[in-house]
């Protein structure tokens, strides 16, 4: 007898259909094979299916059984077709008698038959959705994941005997409730506040419009001067995600395994890779390929702290993704494209010893040393980085002052003023594919963005004297828009422009 079993793949950050098919033949020496390029993972489900069907109760037949993965030439890897395989083999065997052509099934089976967390559920959830299927049938500890979309059923599994008890009407489960994306959202917690920052008044300003415009940020200054603190302090700033964007996060950390079990991600990523980390972990790959670093921080922050000491090839990298959003991966078994619409920010210090131009320490590098520190980050990196802020070391009275009658800024009230300028940036890109200012390309510059006759003198000026290059005299603009955003200004002013060009950097340093 056949049986046809609806499951699927996750291919990249997407999920594909996958038709598992039974044949139970009624001649033959008893066998169990499975087809349709499957990896060790799938090839292991034999022995858990052949376990956990027993030990619920169910008769495993002693035939020849025959599971092909369809299409055949995908790979398929992981234990979520699991599930799938066993419910076929009790049709096929005649143990179950039940339409199941408007249902997804997918998880991992325990040999008892319990069925364990899965990696990639929202993206197999949102492919049923999408096939216009009625049902899906997942482990218990994966429900909440998939329960933020609406319009399909979602029936939370604990074992195969509760999925057969259901599927022969002796005993219902319950389907999960639809949780609104508010309710996983109302507890935010962060580490870090900017009103605990001493000093550094000019750095948190850069920090609010780069975080109102997700703009590219490098701090450079001397150790001890706050940088990394303030670059931890961000998220704390960041405007929530929205709907949209927490699925896109969310399926990139589900089929990483990184959700840690939470069922979406609520808040803007941030990432720290060590300056160690090769280019493969920063942009991502493998044999079959997963994210890297810089698609796990999507829609959030990648912080790279000793900027100057990451490799050179590694920092190269990051150029075709810092400027079109995505990265592309292809390997022998397939090409997948990661998006990659993340926030940079670098923090280094002026010099090895790091106290170059610092009035306070005396430096002692030797100009040599210090020229090749510098020229560690190329141009075209620099070039891609909207604001460039020297950090100078905090002050003693700063540092020693009394708190008690201060009225020192909070994250909070900053990340109020952040949030109009990106809801502001929503209303201006409706229809279109951006989500802040930093996302235009020059095209869209010209068209959403217009420029008073002081304005373009300005510009016209500093092109000249700042030797800026065409990107820098885009980017710079986006910058001047952002600012403007944060002012709840409707166009663009001279002081805005004057203000962004304050932070593109000396033409000596590029």
């Amino acid at each position: 007898m056949l049986a046809k079993v609806n499951s699927s793949a996750v291919v990249g950050l997407n999920a594909v259909p996958v038709e598992v098919e039974i044949d139970i033949a009624s001649q033959g020496l008893p066998s169990f094979t499975i087809v349709g390029l499957p990896d060790k993972a799938v090839e292991e489900s034999k022995e858990r299916v052949r376990s956990a069907i027993k030990n619920t109760g169910s008769d495993f037949p002693s035939k020849r059984i025959t599971v092909n993965l369809a299409p055949a030439d995908l790979p398929k890897e992981g234990p979520s077709y699991d599930l799938p395989i066993a419910l076929g083999i009790l049709i096929a065997s005649g143990q179950l008698k039940e339409d199941i052509d408007d249902a997804l099934f997918m998880g991992e089976l325990s040999l008892d038959g319990r069925l364990r967390y899965t990696n990639g559920v929202l993206p197999q959830a949102i492919l049923a959705k999408e096939e216009k299927l009625k049902r899906i049938f997942l482990p218990l500890v994966n429900a909440k994941e998939a329960a933020v979309l609406q319009g399909i059923k979602i029936y939370p599994t604990s074992t195969l005997l509760e999925l057969f008890q259901h599927l022969t009407k002796v005993k219902e489960i319950k389907p999960q409730k639809h949780i609104p994306l508010a309710e996983y959202a109302k507890t935010e917690k962060f580490d870090f506040d900017m009103e605990d920052i001493k000093g550094q008044e000019k750095a948190k300003r850069a920090m609010e419009i780069a975080a109102a415009g997700n703009h590219n940020i490098l701090l450079k200054g001397p150790p001890g001067a706050g940088k990394t603190l303030l670059a931890r302090t961000l998220p704390s700033i960041l405007p929530k995600l929205t709907f949209d964007e927490a699925l896109e996060v969310t399926k990139i950390y589900s089929i990483s395994g990184l959700l840690d079990r939470e069922s979406i991600i609520t808040q803007r990523p941030f990432r720290a890779p060590h300056h160690t980390t090769s280019h493969i972990g920063i942009i991502g790959g493998g044999t079959v390929p997963k994210p890297g670093e810089i698609s796990l921080a999507h829609r959030g922050v990648l912080f790279l702290d000793e900027f100057a000491e990451f490799p050179r090839h590694v920092l190269e990298v990051l150029r075709q993704p810092m400027e079109d959003g995505f990265v592309t991966i292809s390997r022998a078994q397939g090409r997948v494209m990661f998006p990659a619409k993340f926030m940079l920010v670098a923090a280094q210090n002026p010099c090895p010893c790091g106290y170059f131009g610092d009035p306070t320490h005396e430096c002692k590098c030797m100009p040599g040393q210090i020229l090749r520190y510098q020229k560690r980050v190329s141009g075209p990196v620099i070039d891609r980085i909207d604001i460039h802020l020297d950090v100078p070391a905090v002050k003693l009275d700063k540092l020693t002052e009394d708190d008690k009658g201060r009225l020192a800024e909070n994250s909070l009230q900053i990340r109020k003023r952040v949030q109009k300028a990106r809801d502001i940036q929503t209303k201006r890109f409706k229809g279109r594919k951006i989500a802040s200012n930093s996302e235009m390309i020059s095209k869209d510059v010209k068209e959403l963005l217009e420029l008073s006759n002081e304005c373009r003198e300005l510009l016209r000026l500093a092109v000249v004297r700042m030797s800026l290059s065409a990107r820098s005299y885009y980017r710079t603009v986006k910058l001047a828009r952002t600012i403007a955003d944060l002012e709840e200004c409707k166009n663009i002013a001279p002081n805005h422009v004057a203000e962004a060009l304050q932070y593109r950097p000396r033409a000596d340093n590029i």
